[in-house]
C-alpha cells in the first residue's frame, strides 16, 4: 500500500451521528489522495447495548473487562457499527477479525480481563486485495483466538498492529487536539514528538491519564514498522485531511 494511511476512529468522536457521517465523508475524500484502511472501536455503541441488558461495565488499566457473555454483546454492537460506518464511507467493506482470519490474537490475562486480547497477526493479503480493487477496508476491533472464539481488542492497539503490519502511517482520531506539554494551554500543543521525547513526557508527567494508551499504541505502531503516528482530534469536521498532511495534531516519529 504505497503512501497509504491507517485511520483509527472511535470513542467519543463517534457519539454524534452527524459528526460520524461527516468524518466518513472526509475519509472518502482522503482516499482520493491515498489508500486508506479504517480501524474502529465503538465504546458508546457497546455501552448502549450493555445498558439495554442491565450489564455494568468494568475497566482495569483502561481495558474493558470482557467475560464471554459480555464478549457476545461487544461483538454484536461492533458488527452493527462496522456495517453502518462502511455504508457511511461508501465503496467500503466492513470486516471483523473472524473474516478470512484478518486479525489473529491471544488472550492478555483471561482470569483478570476475560476475553481481552492483543493482535498477533494481520492478514495483510486480504487488505491489499481490497485496496487494489478500489475498496476501503473498515476493520472492527474484534480478533479471533486460537480457540476459535472472539477477542475484544483495544482499538488503538489494533490500529497500531495493522499500521505496523502494512508499514504505513497511522492517524489516531481522539477527543483532544494532540499531545500537550502543559494541557490545556493551546500554545503547548506539540506538533512533533520523537520516541525519546514521549518517554521523557511520561516520566515527567505531562503525558498522563487518557493520553497514555494513545501514545503507547502509537509507539507500538512505530516499533512494528509504521513510519509515523499522528494523534489528532476527531471532534470537529475538517481535521482529518489537515492531520494526514501534518498540519494538525501531534506527529510521533521514531
Amino acid at each position: 500500500m504505497l503512501n497509504g494511511m491507517i485511520v483509527k476512529y472511535g470513542g467519543n468522536a463517534m457519539k454524534s451521528l452527524e459528526l460520524r457521517r461527516q468524518v466518513a465523508r472526509e475519509i472518502a475524500d482522503l482516499r482520493r489522495e491515498t489508500p486508506v484502511v479504517v480501524v474502529h472501536g465503538g465504546g458508546p455503541a457497546i455501552e448502549r447495548e450493555l445498558a439495554l441488558r442491565g450489564v455494568q461495565s468494568r475497566f482495569e488499566g483502561g481495558l474493558r473487562v470482557t467475560p464471554p457473555d459480555v464478549m457476545d454483546i461487544v461483538e454484536m454492537a461492533l458488527c452493527k457499527l462496522n456495517k453502518e460506518l462502511s455504508q457511511d464511507i461508501g465503496e467500503a467493506v466492513g470486516l471483523m477479525g473472524r473474516d478470512c482470519q484478518l486479525l489473529l490474537g491471544e488472550l492478555l490475562d483471561q482470569e483478570r480481563l476475560g476475553r481481552v486480547g492483543q493482535v498477533q497477526h494481520v492478514n495483510t493479503a486480504l487488505l491489499y486485495t481490497l485496496l487494489a480493487a478500489g475498496l476501503t477496508p473498515v476493520v472492527g476491533c474484534v480478533a479471533v483466538a486460537a480457540d476459535g472464539e472472539a477477542l475484544n481488542i483495544n482499538a488503538d492497539t489494533a490500529a497500531g498492529a495493522v499500521a505496523g503490519a502494512l508499514g504505513q502511517g497511522v492517524l489516531f482520531l481522539t477527543d483532544v487536539d494532540g499531545v500537550y506539554r502543559a494541557y490545556p494551554d493551546p500554545s503547548s500543543l506539540a506538533p512533533t514528538l520523537t520516541r525519546a521525547e514521549v518517554e521523557a513526557g511520561i516520566t515527567e508527567g505531562w503525558i498522563a491519564g487518557g493520553m497514555l494508551p494513545k501514545v503507547g499504541a502509537a509507539l507500538s505502531a512505530l516499533v512494528a514498522g509504521a513510519p509515523f503516528a499522528v494523534i489528532a482530534s476527531g471532534m470537529q469536521a475538517g481535521t482529518l485531511k489537515a492531520a494526514a498532511a501534518g498540519h494538525a495534531g501531534t506527529r510521533l516519529l521514531p
